[in-house]
């Protein structure tokens, strides 16, 4: 139904039918938080929220942006003004993903695009990547530009690091285009080899919760910038090319060698016990013990929180309430600074975990979180 939703949409602006219609998900993180860009290991899976574009192929160098979510007119740009930084509205993602793809060598010649997304904007979700990664599917087919689902995510992240100025890692745009439904994706953010775990949760009588605080966040915004800066730093000091070079059964060493900088010492203990996490996330869920990843989740919560320092009073809220709750485990999931947390919960427990932690934000005058259960869904595909 969206897709014929967006196919008319883009009948009614373009007066014309377009070449086809494509959807990308957004994401959300099971575990491995600020692991990706330290070459580390990730584990999202695909929402069944998807920013869904119908688009056409042009001829004369023309990009042409609408999106049904914003009240606006179509943008129109030329490709060859588009510039790194140029843009601080949505269309620099799907911008700069046409930029990308030219910087590149494709012979991308112009399209007309018209968008549509349910990813919430802002919560930690992957709103961004999913809107870069339907554009890079829909030109990769309609250019027939040969690429690999691996080099769009790697293309797209190029274009939201330089043309959007974001510094954020490779794991939002390879979940949108590579994962599978039923599955969490297992990803070497180093060498981008990929295993697909099987995640029902269903099956086995729990669910997973999003609970979005509706504290929003920034990627491109200082503080992430400076958690990365921090990490590379860290690396340096140690004599690494990246913190994933640093064993679990080391840290206690490195740490040592790090002395009194207490900054430092903070940030590669998180990245090398998440990178650990990760690893202990695969190990239960393949052996069949998903309910024992729940401490696992909230132990990245307590790390996230103060080691990284990116949690805030609404996330901590969430993890708090719902396990006094009953829950199994949480965690934040996402950037930080905001956006959402992640509730591992048996399906009996569902409502009265979704009751404790809207009280509990009514009581401290937060604004109302939304809560949605989170199911394992495809990836990026061509609907029409």
């Amino acid at each position: 139904m969206r897709a014929q939703q967006v196919r008319a949409g883009f009948v009614e602006l373009y007066g014309t039918e377009p070449e086809g219609v494509w959807s990308a998900p957004g994401r959300v993180n099971l575990i491995g938080e600020h692991t990706d860009y330290n070459d580390g290991f990730v584990m999202p899976f695909a929402l069944p929220h998807t920013a869904v574009a119908a688009v056409s192929r042009r001829a004369d160098g023309v990009l042409r942006l609408h999106s049904a979510d914003i009240e606006d007119g179509v943008a129109e740009l030329r490709l060859d003004d588009l510039a790194p930084e140029s843009d601080r509205d949505w269309t620099a993602y799907p911008a700069g993903v046409v930029w990308a793809l030219r910087e590149a060598g494709h012979a991308v010649t112009g399209a007309d695009i018209h968008l549509s997304s349910t990813v919430p904007s802002g919560a930690g979700l992957s709103s961004s990547a999913a809107l870069e990664v339907v554009v890079a599917l829909a030109l990769n087919d309609l250019f027939e530009l040969g690429l690999q689902r691996w080099q769009l995510a790697r293309l797209c992240q190029r274009a939201e690091n330089v043309y959007v100025g974001a510094p954020t890692g490779i794991m939002d745009q390879t979940a949108s285009a590579c994962c599978e439904e039923g599955h969490a994706l297992f990803l070497d953010t180093r060498d981008l080899s990929q295993k697909q775990i099987p995640f029902d949760l269903a099956a086995e009588g729990m669910r997973l919760l999003v609970v979005d605080t509706r504290v929003k966040h920034s990627h491109s915004e200082g503080e992430y910038g400076k958690r990365r800066a921090g990490c590379e730093r860290g690396a340096a000091l140690l004599g690494v090319d990246a913190l994933r070079d640093i064993p679990y059964a080391d840290l206690d060493a490195a740490l040592a060698r790090l002395g009194d900088d207490e900054e430092a010492v903070r940030l590669v203990r998180h990245v090398v016990t998440e990178d650990e996490r990760v690893e202990q996330v695969v190990d239960l869920l393949r052996s069949g013990e998903t309910r024992a990843i729940g401490p696992v989740l909230v132990a990245g919560h307590a790390s996230l929180r103060d080691d990284f320092r990116i949690s805030c009073p609404e996330l901590d809220l969430v993890v708090d309430t719902a396990m006094s709750a009953g829950a199994l485990g949480s965690r934040m999931t996402g950037g930080g600074f905001g956006g959402s947390a992640i509730v591992l919960a048996d399906v009996a427990d569902v409502d009265t975990i979704t009751k404790a932690v809207e009280e509990a934000f009514a009581a401290a005058g937060f604004t109302a979180p939304r809560v949605f259960e989170a199911v394992p869904s495809p990836g990026a595909r061509r609907l029409v």
